[in-house]
């Protein structure tokens, strides 16, 4: 994980087996897209995190565990149960998008709510960080890609998105829409990432539940799946679908407004906590 000032700079940690964050910028000045690799992953798996200086939380902003990625890919329709409130049919293959890479920002960073907004909406997911250049790899090659996993928010403004012609990326990518983070797990480190409970409350009161398990492309398959027609690259986070339970689908509708806090988490990724604030100025936007 990462902790970040409003200036940009930001310490990179890893967490020992307290749970408490090490200062590992001996070995790295910071998790990016340009240093991240399963030879660092490697040297901070075999480290004697007890050498390294203790981080005290407390004040400090969560950053998103790496630094601006050069690609946000997103996977749609991806749970049955989802599809089944949308009201679509499964799709036969992954429903691919993109996010703006400027959405990206840390967990706990707000949501902003312009004026010219009606229907904001918001999406837990598990997100996947790739770890090397990947291109025409098979699902069972995956995990040797993927550094890592994360919780990610996909937060979508629905009227943008459906109602303004074009692609879904209109309605995905303002500023902060995609709050990443608190930290980054490795898939040995992890489990079973199909086996993973999902939870997001709007002002304390549960919307979604769901399970990894009922994604209908999992993480390995969607990895293989996009080298072949692209290369990802390293730090590139690909937004796997959501649960049941989205604003979009609730009878009558709901959206988000100034004021509201969002919470959201999956199990052993952690947990975000994000208010939506009125956006004034571009300028406002913290650094990831």
């Amino acid at each position: 994980m990462r902790f970040g000032d409003r200036t940009g700079a930001n310490i990179p940690c890893v967490l020992d087996q307290q749970d408490q964050p090490r200062d590992v910028s001996a070995l790295v000045a910071d998790f990016t897209p340009d240093t991240l690799s399963p030879a660092l992953l490697a040297r901070l798996r075999d480290a004697d995190l007890s050498s390294f200086p203790k981080v005290d939380p407390m004040g400090l902003r969560i950053a998103p565990p790496v630094a601006q990625p050069r690609n946000i890919w997103c996977i749609g329709l991806n749970y049955s149960d989802h599809a089944a409130e949308a009201g679509m049919a499964i799709p036969v293959e992954p429903i691919l998008f993109n996010k703006s890479s400027a959405t990206y920002c840390g967990p706990n960073d707000p949501i902003y709510h312009s004026a010219q907004m009606t229907k904001l909406d918001w999406e837990v997911e598990l997100g996947i960080v790739i770890a090397k250049p990947t291109l025409g790899i098979t699902a069972a090659q995956a995990m040797q890609h993927i550094a890592g996993f994360v919780v990610v928010n996909d937060v979508s403004e629905r009227a943008w998105q459906m109602e303004r012609g074009g692609q879904w990326v209109k309605g995905k990518s303002f500023p902060n829409f995609c709050p990443t983070g608190p930290w980054l797990v490795t898939p040995d480190a992890l489990g079973d990432v199909q086996a993973l409970d999902m939870w997001l409350d709007v002002n304390g009161t549960r919307m979604q539940t769901g399970s990894t398990a009922k994604m209908i492309f999992d993480a390995a398959f969607i990895v293989a799946y996009m080298s072949e027609f692209c290369q990802l690259e390293p730090g590139d986070l690909i937004c796997t679908g959501t649960p049941p339970g989205v604003g979009h689908g609730m009878k009558p509708p709901r959206y988000l407004g100034v004021g509201d806090m969002v919470s959201l988490g999956i199990t052993g990724l952690g947990e975000q906590r994000q208010a939506v604030v009125a956006f004034d100025a571009f300028s406002e936007r913290t650094p990831s």
